[in-house]
């Protein structure tokens, strides 16, 4: 075999392999989700962000991943996370019927949930099953819906299933539901951007302190993901939170 020859095949096996690892890199590459759930993640001026973002952006620093955040509905990122590989969603609650169906990273930001109704309405809610009476705004396959229908309400009955928390707001307003089921942060946040009054909040009706996840909201990996991967984002979010960076992200975006 001539020397030209032998350099030729070399060249060739040598782009051959790198291929091989390129491919190999991409079937191993992260992606992460989330959705329009603001004051956690949102975005502005075409931009993501958020307490939630923000935090996940510091962990991805510490642990030295690169990552293109996508935004997408709800329903569409937690089907992704449930069926995919090396998939990273955030915020996400954590309950019991979802416990085994990630690999949990930890707690990004806090949370509370309630049924809330507008300003200057009440309903004498006493428990949850004095609201089956009434319309209620869902976000599809969300821990606020999947809450409920665990306790019997039934979508397309007493639940109206949305895929954006904008979208549930605006049924608010127009009459189209009588209440709404969401964490505190992000109703207030809706009702203080769509009033333009910033002292104006969404009313809590009926908490609910059974919801689970009230630890807050977290970082998750599918379950097709490396041990040894969510480790290491176990560790950063720990030092993150340690060093002071965390307190520095929620002194931003906490009232």
């Amino acid at each position: 075999m001539s020397s030209r020859l032998l350099r030729r095949l070399s060249v060739a096996l040598a782009l051959l392999a790198s291929t091989g690892y390129a491919a190999l890199a991409s079937a191993h590459a992260l992606t992460v989700v989330t959705e329009e759930l603001p004051p956690y993640n949102m975005t502005l001026d075409g931009k993501l962000t958020g307490m939630g973002t923000e935090v996940v952006q510091a962990v991805l620093a510490e642990v030295g991943e690169q990552a293109h955040i996508q935004s997408m509905p709800w329903a569409r990122a937690y089907d992704i996370a449930l069926n995919s590989e090396n998939v990273l969603i955030y915020s996400i609650a954590r309950t019991p019927q979802r416990e085994a169906l990630f690999k949990w990273v930890g707690v990004i930001a806090p949370t509370r949930w309630f049924l809330f109704s507008l300003p200057g309405t009440h309903f004498d809610l006493k428990n949850l099953d004095d609201a089956r009476q009434y319309q209620i705004a869902t976000v599809k396959e969300d821990v606020g819906e999947q809450y409920l229908v665990d306790k019997g309400f039934v979508i397309g009955q007493n639940l109206q299933s949305s895929n954006k928390y904008d979208h549930n707001y605006e049924k608010l307003k127009a009459g189209r539901v009588d209440l709404w089921i969401s964490n505190e942060l992000n109703a207030h946040y809706l009702v203080r951007q769509g009033s333009g009054n910033p002292d104006e909040t969404a009313v809590p009706q009926l908490s609910l302190d059974d919801l689970g996840g009230a630890d807050g909201l977290c970082m998750a990996f599918s379950r097709n993901t490396p041990d040894e991967l969510v480790e290491r984002f176990r560790k950063a979010l720990v030092r993150v939170k340690a060093d002071g960076r965390y307190d520095a992200i929620a002194a931003k975006w906490l009232p």
